[in-house]
């Protein structure tokens, strides 16, 4: 892009400018990201002298990504604004939905308690104490049914952060569109359903890591010829994030799972031109704005890259890498509680300049408790104060071409591929058997683990400054106005599940999960299964138990955790 002649020039300058002009004293002997990735104090063309417009930026809606999966961007349509949302009953929940579409925000995201996302029911003597605590709890079909009244589901995206009982959530989605009599073809959402993930960073499983991917494969399979416009997967680097990886870490973790997804799919025959547009991806907005913005652009780069050298996807939508973004919970602060609205601030709006398609901006209070309306209020009119007020949404890419932008592009692409290669040669030559592997050996959690472990230390010896904590703090009582749960809440879940299993045909429950099972033994699909099984009004915990007698309970091995 640059002269050879002018940019030995600007490496001159830049000589002289340090030994000339430029004041010494600086506030710190070395300045990093949250990543610990130090920056330099200026760049300039000299630092992306290799960069190839064509090749490495492109223009938006165009390979390579860089600059955005579609050409208008949030010209076109802003980000989808959604708000996490789950407590209590399926009735409460209900409650917020409405209130929160009432306010203006475009897709709903729910929540599940401990219970539902293990995939047990509330009655089990395992979800003493945790019905409806973090989530919404989920047992039955009715209980989807009561979450969505007043809901037209044909007219809503809906996004469900759930994992290893995902397929049964799925089905009691697909099932609630039979019901309302909204095609199949035109639900539209997102299922996590990341189980990868879920054995690199976050901890919550069922069955073994082989069979929980043939599981995710099924769904898959189902998606591309059922619900084309519901993403049966968000590859979710989020919560390796949270677990105390890197920006490099996560991206390069995110993209090893989807790649193992998109090998694991092909090896059950699906087309790559014809699954890889239903894959969307999830990530993490930390505090340092232009590491986050930067890793966001390098991985739509080498994703849409390896799709066609390693997949041969050969479509544009095979090989867009669309993706949801959720501010960064760690960061949040019981101190000071409302010092969190700047940081939310400050990680949606990388978020946004980062290209992403939805958006979660959290709520101040949630270092405390579940948020409350008020905070969750604050949380969504800071998404329609950037996308209405800010000017960030007018201008596509608007930091693509800044040098220091682009050079940190340019290393954490690099930096990414590394770890890809590292993790396809632990597989010989496949990504999916070298996550696997990766798993196993407890590789992953050593490299986050040790990311963790450093950035506490520099938090400890004052390397980084956390406002409000480790500096600049006060004498407070911090005591908001906090969302609580009753207790009385597991009560009423549980007399609903009861009422639910003296009305049902316990006749057709058993045939439903006898089907399921053999389903199982002559590797069919199970989606179809399952869908019979909710519309039974079979349990959460009858289902998934069915899974666990085939395969086994999952427990790490010790030392991994």
């Amino acid at each position: 892009m640059f002269d050879e002649e002018d940019l030995e020039t600007i490496r001159e300058e830049r000589k002289r400018w340090a030994s000339e002009t430029h004041d010494d004293s600086e506030r710190r002997e070395r300045f990093a990201t949250v990543s610990n990735r130090e920056v330099d104090r200026l760049y300039t063309p000299a630092d992306v002298a290799d960069l190839d417009y064509a090749a490495d930026l492109g223009y938006p809606g165009e390979p390579p990504y860089t600059r955005g999966v579609y050409p208008t961007m949030y010209r076109g349509r802003t980000w989808t604004m959604r708000q996490f949302a789950g407590f209590g009953t399926a009735a409460e929940t209900n409650e917020r939905f409405h209130y929160l579409i009432d306010e203006g925000q475009t897709g709903l995201s729910t929540a599940f308690d401990m219970p539902t996302l293990m995939g047990i029911d509330s009655d089990a003597p395992m979800s003493d104490g945790e019905v409806g605590k973090e989530g919404v709890a989920v047992d039955t079909l009715r209980d989807m049914e009561i979450l969505f009244d007043g809901i037209d589901i044909g007219e809503v995206s809906t996004s469900f952060t759930i994992n290893p009982s995902a397929p049964v959530i799925y089905a009691m989605y697909v099932a609630l569109a039979d019901r309302q009599g909204v095609p199949r073809s035109e639900i539209r959402g997102t299922l996590q359903n990341d189980m990868l993930k879920e054995f690199i960073a976050q901890k919550e499983w069922a069955v073994p890591p082989e069979p929980s991917l043939d599981i995710v494969v099924d769904t898959v399979e189902f998606a591309v010829e059922e619900t084309p416009k519901f993403h049966p997967i968000s590859v979710s680097g989020y919560h390796i994030r949270e677990a105390g990886s890197t920006a490099t870490q996560e991206a390069a973790f995110t993209l090893a799972d989807g790649f193992a997804y998109v090998e694991a799919c092909m090896d059950r025959g699906l087309d790559v031109d014809a699954f890889a547009p239903l894959l969307s991806f999830f990530f993490n907005s930390h505090n340092d704005i232009f590491e986050e913005v930067a890793k966001f652009r390098a991985t739509r780069r080498v994703y849409a890259r390896l799709l066609a050298e390693w997949y041969g996807a050969e479509t544009d939508d095979a090989r867009r890498l669309k993706f949801h973004t959720q501010t960064a919970g760690q960061s949040l602060t019981a101190q000071q509680p409302l010092n969190n609205i700047v940081r939310t601030t400050v990680q949606a709006m990388a978020a946004v300049l980062g290209g992403t398609q939805s958006l979660h901006t959290n709520s101040y209070d949630e270092a405390l408790a579940l948020p409350s309306e008020e905070a969750v209020r604050v949380a969504l009119r800071t998404q329609q104060i950037l996308a209405e007020e800010s000017g960030a949404a007018d201008i596509v890419d608007p930091l693509g071409g800044s040098f220091a932008v682009e050079s940190l592009t340019d290393e954490l692409e690099s930096d990414i591929v590394d770890y890809l290669d590292e993790i396809r040669e632990m597989g010989d030559g496949s990504i999916r058997d070298g996550v696997l592997a990766g798993i196993e050996r407890g590789y992953f959690h050593r490299e986050i683990q040790e990311a963790s472990y450093e950035y506490q230390n520099r938090i400890e010896d004052g390397t980084e400054t956390v406002v409000g904590v480790t500096d600049y703090t006060i004498d407070e009582e911090t005591s908001p106005e906090i969302l609580t749960v009753d207790d009385e809440v597991q009560r009423r879940q549980r007399d609903r599940l009861e009422a639910v299993k003296n009305d049902r045909d316990d006749d057709a429950v058993e045939e439903a999960l006898a089907a399921l099972s053999a389903a199982i033994e002559n590797d069919d699909n199970v989606m179809p299964p399952i869908i019979d099984a909710v519309k039974a009004y079979a349990t959460m915990g009858e289902i998934m138990g069915v899974f666990e007698d085939h395969y086994g309970a999952y427990e790490e091995a010790v030392g991994l955790a």
